[in-house]
């Protein structure tokens, strides 16, 4: 279905492009930590409201 080159090719831009992501990701951690300092508190605010509503599902769903 693909050629040879057309296989390097693709595997070779997979493993170049994980490496970018992850060089960025690592440049970027320090402003990550100072932008989005507490929210953590949003995620859980959230994940508690939807497991309130599957509750609120289970009780008055017979």
């Amino acid at each position: 279905m693909f050629s040879t080159g057309q296989l390097i090719f693709a595997g070779l831009f997979i493993v170049a492009f994980v490496i970018i992501i992850v060089i960025s990701y690592k440049k970027d951690t320090l402003l990550h930590k100072k932008q989005y300092k507490g929210s953590i508190w949003v995620l859980l605010a959230f994940l508690a409201f939807i497991g309130l509503l599957f509750v609120l599902k289970g009780f008055l769903n017979p």
